[in-house]
């Protein structure tokens, strides 16, 4: 099936550390052949799945896609709590960002059947906020110039996860408004790379904040028969932009506003094998 040869494609580029020069195969009409792509893609790759990424489509390709987001699978061997600086791999002639964001974590199981949340519904499925950047890449160097088709087949472009400090509790209790969209947006994140200032936002940096794109999320993975499941971690979208990074530069991303956080990260070659950051 094409579906699955690009796929392989994909998963055999990203296991052997070796760029595409072209996307390998005839570019996805549709989101949901995209999602096929990343579903087998998903069947192919035997790692454990431990959350998911949400990115936000340009304004000029939501209409005719027929939706404003899209997501994609977060590996457990791509994952680690910041404990000090981190050093994580790109590929030399791939596609290689990092992204500050704010990371929700799910505290229950999700209902397999719905498909459709308001913001508070999905905000009751989360204990936790915490701060979090997103590790990008890919073998294909022009993923994101080619359109949301292409980004999404590639597991969402998505290549780690990097989990900063707990920066809010969440309860049964919590709700939008006595959250208040004043205090959240306090919230402000800053990207650093090689000393220099790259991008400044903050929590509401997209229109609707990380509730409305959770709420997306929850009724897009039950479409798709992957429900949310506790212990989830779901990065929310960028907030000060997408930035490139390639080996041997260093980085810092920053979080203010409640918690004052910095991580510090340093890109390395990437070698043959199952990705894996330290």
């Amino acid at each position: 099936m094409p579906h699955t040869s690009i796929a392989e494609r994909f998963i055999t580029a990203r296991r052997s550390a070796t760029a595409l020069s072209d996307y390998p195969g005839d570019i996805p009409a549709a989101m949901t052949d995209s999602y096929a792509i990343q579903d087998a893609a998903l069947d192919l790759w035997h790692q454990e799945l431990i959350g998911w990424k949400i990115a936000r489509l340009h304004p000029d390709f939501q209409g005719p896609m027929g939706t404003e987001r899209m997501a994609g699978p977060i590996f457990k061997p791509a994952f680690t709590p910041y404990t000090g600086p981190i050093i994580f791999p790109v590929f030399t002639d791939g596609f290689g960002a990092i992204e500050a964001e704010y990371v929700l974590r799910i505290d229950h199981d999700a209902d397999p059947e719905k498909t459709d949340y308001s913001e508070e519904e999905a905000l009751r499925l989360c204990d936790a906020l915490f701060a979090g950047i997103e590790l990008a890449g890919s073998p294909l160097p022009t993923i994101n110039s080619l359109g949301p088709t292409v980004t999404a087949s590639d597991f969402g472009n998505n290549f780690g996860l990097v989990l900063g400090p707990r920066l809010l509790d969440l309860d049964s209790d919590t709700t939008p408004h006595t959250l208040g969209e004043d205090a959240l947006k306090a919230f402000q994140s800053k990207c650093e790379i090689e000393g220099e200032v790259v991008g400044t936002g903050g929590l509401f940096i997209m229109p609707g904040g990380p509730l409305k794109a959770l709420a997306w999320l929850a009724g897009h993975l039950a479409a798709r028969q992957r429900p949310l499941r506790r212990g989830m971690l779901i990065s929310t979208g960028q907030t000060t932009g997408v930035h490139r990074i390639f080996p041997g530069q260093s980085a810092v991303v920053s979080f203010s506003g409640h918690t004052e956080a910095s991580l510090d990260l340093k890109a390395v070659a990437l070698q043959p094998g199952a990705p894996e950051i330290s």
